[in-house]
């Protein structure tokens, strides 16, 4: 189970339902200054161009609204090839720090070069590190040192708004790119197996930029180790997980609409909640990938909200129905009508008043909008369930929330 804290608060009650549950040895808390210390980019079975690619999807989070990826194409070419060339001269060991240096600081570069040459003369890389040392000091010397001024300061600038958080701060030094001996959080692959609870503790509006990227890339890293159970193990075999997200807005990707409509096949639970659907789309400005997304999640509570594009969704998704239309009108006739000048009015005599009562039948939305403006009143929500077999008919719930005292 992965759990993103986004406001730091829910932590306390996951302590707590794990002690009911005793199962708080099974409690992995990752959190500034915590007794777990994780190196996202350290990952030996996944190919560089991969990390680069998670690197770029969160600069994505940082770039909103961005419909010029040429930087960031640029970005995760620079990253790959970085990153191949740091686990040459760093024993297979790459860290943000490391980027950070390759990439801005002066003949860092020509000073690492020299390491990778020794080790070829003393015959110590493989076929395969030759052809990615070749291949980086080649992309190097006759493509990155090239480049001019201008296009080299973006790309510096591009990379450096990710790792300038983990040169500047020690605490995130110490527990984001610790030591390579000093790891003790060695991402998903073996916690699935054993069921692990897995929580970040980390308040956004405190880490704002810290938050996006250790949270995208634990979920990335998450996402990738539930899909790769589908080639290595057999249905049944399959551990269920689950994903839990508060504020999914501010940790939505692109990536998301593939993983959560391949996840049901295995055995991954997502509860996702959002402010609403056009917090999804400011995010990643791209309304296709909502709509996956949207439509994957099976089962919805909907509170209130005045948000227009998500009532109007709601109400496509949920239907219309034939409603009654009654409309009642009164009129009046009189044999005799006199006209007042005095009171400037007109006197009608020997009248008869009528009354027409009209009904028909109008195929609307089964909720208007005001239902979900006005009438969804606090702890109360539209529920929209299945138990996996069908789906129930749309009701309103009330909610008991946990912090309260149950009545």
């Amino acid at each position: 189970m992965l759990i993103l804290d986004v406001k730091g608060n829910f932590y306390k009650a996951i302590y707590n339902f794990c002690v009911q549950a005793n199962r708080l040895s099974d409690l992995y808390v990752i959190e500034l200054g915590g007794k777990f210390k994780y190196n996202p980019l350290h990952k030996p079975n996944l190919k560089p161009a991969i990390i680069a690619n998670r690197l770029k999807t969160i600069l994505t989070l940082f770039s909103e609204n961005n419909s010029d990826s040429y930087w960031l194409d640029k970005v995760e070419q620079v990253l790959t090839e970085c990153i191949k060339f740091c686990r040459l001269y760093n024993d297979g060991y790459v860290t943000f720090v490391e980027l950070h240096k390759i990439v801005t600081v002066p003949n860092y570069y020509l000073e690492k070069l020299q390491i990778i040459k020794t080790l070829f003369n003393s015959g110590k890389l493989s076929r395969k590190d030759c052809y990615d040392a070749l291949s980086s000091i080649e992309f190097f010397e006759k493509e990155f040192n090239c480049l001019d001024s201008r296009t080299l300061s973006i790309i510096k600038s591009e990379i450096t708004r990710i790792t300038n958080l983990f040169v500047s701060d020690y605490d995130i030094l110490n527990t984001f790119s610790p030591e390579k001996n000093d790891i003790n959080f060695h991402g998903f692959k073996d916690l699935i197996s054993h069921g692990k609870i897995v929580v970040l503790n980390m308040n956004i509006s405190e880490y704002k930029n810290l938050s996006k990227i250790i949270a995208t890339y634990m979920k990335l890293d998450f996402q990738t180790e539930v899909l790769s159970r589908l080639a290595h193990s057999s249905f049944e075999n399959i551990r269920p997980v689950a994903f839990i997200c508060d504020e999914f807005h501010e940790y939505i990707t692109t990536s998301d609409a593939d993983f959560f409509s391949q996840s049901r096949e295995a055995k991954c639970i997502n509860i996702v909640a959002t402010q609403s659907y056009s917090s999804l789309m400011n995010t990643i400005n791209n309304q296709y990938c909502v709509k996956v997304i949207i439509q994957n999640l099976i089962n919805k509570l909907w509170f209130r909200t005045d948000d227009t594009f998500t009532i109007e969704d709601i109400q496509k998704q949920i239907g219309k129905e034939d409603k009654v239309k009654i409309s009642r009108s009164i009129s009046e006739n009189a044999k005799i009508t006199n006209y007042s000048y005095l009171s400037d009015t007109l006197n009608s005599m020997d009248s008869n008043i009528t009354e027409s009562v009209n009904k028909s039948t109008e195929f609307d939305y089964i909720f208007d909008t005001k239902f979900f403006t006005q009438n969804l009143e606090t702890f109360s929500c539209l529920a929209f369930l299945s138990d996996g077999y069908k789906i129930y008919s749309p009701m309103k719930l009330k909610l008991n929330p946990y912090f309260k005292t149950k009545g």
